[in-house]
């Protein structure tokens, strides 16, 4: 009976004796094991036993001394009950102050420790738990995201088919409204031509020998005289010669002035043969003429009427190709693998950090405003620059307005894991480069909620 008790007590002894061993984690107690002697973890020397926490550092690796301040490199594990473990310098055992929330690091000084565990586990876990909360509604909302960027992704491809459509067909009318503008001005250039010319099909035409004789008579008395006719008129093969007088009033027939009736019967006779004089200033006619001319009034008013559709056309055609580089801008760029940041286009986010208003629009532009309404560009849409395994973590916006001490300005946004989607900080770290801290339940990683599940609590 004695001998069973005496086995069982060195059995027990040895258990017991290696779970006194301060400063080491479960990990680590089966190279403290009670033996005869102690084999240093780095295998650098062995040592008696009963030297390790003997409160001398004898191992290079501190190793002996888990639960003293002995050795320089040494470190000791916190238990930690309830809460995270942990370790801590060896230099801190002992030293008056509390490093671990379960009191062990002040085993045998002055210092009164209270074991704070539980109450620092319990709040850990209700953040583990709310964190949670807002992951798994992040991911729901994100799932909704993802879902309307697709459709959103669909119904801008198709409202870019039909503005291509639309173009094409505004190409059409284009080119039908310039065949007309073009038949407009040349049917009001052969009608100009015909009326100065004296074309047969307007010679009778009292309205038209109105507008000629208007025409020359410049202070409007009712007569054209020799000066008026040397002023108008010209000989077709010698245009820059100024008529004579004895021309001018031989076209006159023989006076030095002649009124509407006269005009008819010699003058316009002259004109409308056209092959002796012609009237000069053929590009300045319209004017003068238009107003009097029925013929040419009416081609007037066409070759306008023409000039206006076609400009309305043109305006309506540039407008469409407009929309359409603007619309493949949009669609060009990177909105996460199933779109679910395509919402985020067209939305602006501010934040007001003390005097200054600033403003995020993803995909566009970054500003900042002073309460004075000034408003300063801090950079415009650059591109994803997230990690490796997250690309869509940042975005950067470069090319803002220039700083004073030289370069650009420019933003950096990191986002964030959220419920809804806002911006929630601002910082300048240097001078003119800023970094902002964007919420939104997109940035919601499936990923983070696996870590999340995985505690040491």
């Amino acid at each position: 009976m004695r001998f069973h008790i005496i086995i069982a007590a060195v059995f027990w002894c040895g258990f017991v004796d290696s779970r006194k061993i301060r400063g080491i984690s479960s990990s680590y107690k089966r190279f403290y094991r009670e033996r005869k002697s102690f084999l240093c973890i780095d295998g650098s020397k062995i040592i008696p036993f009963e030297q390790v926490n003997d409160d001398y550092c004898d191992c290079e690796d501190g190793s002996d001394e888990p639960g003293t301040s002995a050795c320089p490199r040494g470190r000791f594990y916190c238990t930690n009950l309830g809460f995270r473990p942990h370790y801590i310098p060896s230099s801190r055992v002992n030293d008056g102050i509390c490093d671990c929330c379960d009191a062990s690091d002040e085993y045998n000084s002055h210092a009164h420790c209270q074991n704070t565990c539980w109450n620092l586990g319990q709040r850990e876990r209700a953040y583990v738990e709310g964190q949670m909360r807002t992951l798994d509604e992040g991911l729901r909302v994100k799932q909704q995201l993802i879902e309307e960027g697709v459709l959103l992704w669909r119904e801008k491809q198709a409202q870019l088919r039909e503005l291509q459509q639309v173009a094409e067909d505004l190409q059409i009318k284009l080119e039908e409204h310039r065949r007309k503008k073009h038949e407009a001005d040349r049917l009001k250039e052969q009608t100009l031509k015909a009326l100065e010319a004296g074309d047969s099909g307007l010679r009778h035409q009292n309205s038209t020998v109105n507008s000629v004789f208007q025409l020359l008579d410049s202070n409007k008395d009712g007569s054209i005289t020799v000066d008026e006719l040397q002023a108008k008129v010209a000989l077709i093969h010698d245009e820059e010669r100024v008529l004579s007088e004895d021309e001018a009033v031989a076209l006159l027939g023989g006076g030095h002035q002649i009124d509407l009736t006269k005009f008819q019967h010699t003058l316009w006779d002259t004109l409308t043969k056209g092959d002796g004089v012609k009237i000069k200033d053929t590009h300045g006619a319209p004017d003068s003429l238009v107003g009097e001319d029925p013929h040419l009034m009416a081609a007037d008013r066409a070759a306008n009427w023409e000039a206006t559709n076609l400009k309305k056309v043109e305006e309506a055609y540039d407008t469409v190709n407009m929309e359409i580089s603007d619309l493949r801008k949009k669609l060009a760029i990177d909105y996460g693998p199933d779109w679910e940041f395509l919402f985020l286009n067209g939305q602006c986010y501010k934040l007001k950090v003390y005097e200054y208003t600033y403003t995020l629009c993803p995909f566009n532009q970054v500003t900042q405003k002073n309460t004075a309404g000034t408003e300063v560009s801090l950079g415009k849409w650059g591109m994803w620059v997230g990690t490796p395994k997250n690309q869509y973590s940042q975005m950067v916006y470069e090319n803002g307005e220039p700083c004073w001490q030289g370069g650009s300005r420019s933003a950096t946004v990191t986002l964030t894991c959220g419920t809804e989607t806002a911006l929630r900080s601002v910082k300048e770290p240097s001078k003119c480069q800023y970094i902002m801290d964007f919420q939104t339940p997109v940035a919601c990683q499936p990923v983070l909620k696996q870590r999340g599940i995985h505690s040491e609590l």
